[in-house]
């Protein structure tokens, strides 16, 4: 009698057994799994719920925008190690997008844009994917085109440097999801702005060439940074109420950080005033350059096209 002996495989032993369950998800969402899965979304006593999740709209749609465009960079980078940092800043920043967004669900559930009764779209791809450009709240300096290289590490040190300090501040915000995505994000963007400043610096003192582009860059966004500074209504509101950050009280300390790097670049300061709104109304009202809808048509056609899409 042979001693061999035999069982039943169990679910590990099959490379195809996972394919015959049942549980499909939508096709074009950022993850399977809530976001928010086991934390308490409760708003905090006196905060108004649609202030805070219009606040996370607008830091999310910051975040979202811009990893879309630094996306664009994947393969196009002058070399490999910088395609991966900057496909790595787009994924620090996808994160940070998609967190805040469900906040934003979380809070206010009617910002969610509606769908088919049954469909499987997240409440955060939802905000992403199905909404137009009026109804974004990022600032404009986000959906600007790339550029080169060079114009693109000098908003990513501008962005970054701004968006560190913010978040630095909103960690002790008294919202727990928020004081927790921010310092979570603080870490991330001490290296975004790390990796920005040094090439900032490299570009500005390397070739006459890369100095020419690196001022050039700086020039042609410079008009949309003060608007980061600019305070809303909302921001405002929630700052008063202890859970976000007026943007206004962090001009001074961001300034002390872009003078020292322009100071190791050798680069003056851009003359050049803000870009004006639209009737008054700029990113945080919805009013946007004409870049925002390009960018947004190809990052959310599949999406559109396919709402009931799974697999």
């Amino acid at each position: 009698m042979s001693d061999v002996q035999t069982h039943e495989p169990d679910d590990h032993e099959s490379a195809y057994s996972g394919l015959l369950v049942n549980d499909a998800h939508w096709a074009f969402g950022t993850d399977f799994e809530d976001p928010l899965a086991g934390v308490d979304t409760t708003v905090p006593d006196g905060v108004d719920a649609k202030a805070l999740a219009a606040y996370c709209l607008m830091l999310g749609d910051d975040a979202l925008v811009l990893s879309q465009r630094l996306a664009e960079w994947c393969s196009n980078a002058p070399d490999l190690e910088e395609d991966i940092a900057l496909a790595n800043i787009a994924l620090d920043l996808l994160g940070q997008a998609r967190l805040l967004l469900a906040r934003a669900a979380a809070a206010d559930p009617d910002l969610v844009p509606a769908l088919p009764e049954g469909s499987p779209v997240p409440d955060e791809d939802r905000l992403a994917f199905f909404r137009n450009d009026a109804q974004f709240r990022n600032v404009r300096l986000t959906e600007l085109p790339n550029g080169d290289f060079a114009e693109t590490i000098a908003r990513v040190l501008l962005f970054s440097t701004w968006r560190l300090a913010v978040f630095e501040r909103l960690s002790h915000s008294r919202d727990a999801v928020l004081a927790a995505v921010a310092a979570k994000g603080a870490k991330e963007l001490t290296y975004h702005r790390d990796f920005a400043g040094r090439w900032f610096v490299t570009l500005a003192r390397g070739t006459e060439e890369s100095r020419r582009r690196l001022v050039h860059g700086l020039g042609e966004i410079w008009p949309l940074w003060p608007e980061l500074f600019e305070t809303h209504d909302v921001e405002h509101v929630v700052a008063k109420a202890g859970v976000g950050v007026d943007p206004a009280e962090v001009a001074a300390e961001v300034e002390v950080v872009i003078e020292q790097v322009l100071a190791a670049s050798g680069v003056d300061r851009p003359q050049r005033g803000g870009l004006a709104g639209v009737q008054g109304r700029k990113g945080r009202d919805g009013g946007h350059t004409e870049h925002l809808s390009r960018v947004l048509t190809e990052m959310q056609v599949t999406a559109r096209a396919h709402p009931q899409g799974q697999w």
